[in-house]
């Protein structure tokens, strides 16, 4: 009584063709498998810019600890010699 049954499917797909006609309906599907499958695309290409992304930060992050760590052998460096002199 609340559902939809197979019937009125069959019904509404019937009406739906002879108003529309096949031609236009055949159309219509192909214009939603178009945009589908750019929308899918789409997604999967943000998808892989998302990973660059945070590849280059966790390699941009590396190279900050790097340059961060250099600075305090090379000071460690001149206060040893410092206290050599």
């Amino acid at each position: 009584m609340g559902g939809i049954s197979i019937w009125q499917v069959l019904i509404v797909l019937g009406i739906v063709i002879l108003l529309f006609g096949t031609s236009k309906l055949r159309n219509v599907g192909s214009d939603l498998g178009s945009a589908l499958k750019g929308f899918k695309k789409a997604i999967k290409e943000d998808d892989q810019d998302q990973s660059k992304d945070a590849e280059f930060e966790s390699i941009e992050k590396q190279e900050q600890n790097t340059e961060s760590v250099e600075p305090k052998q090379a000071s460690a460096e001149s206060t040893k010699q410092a206290s050599k002199d």
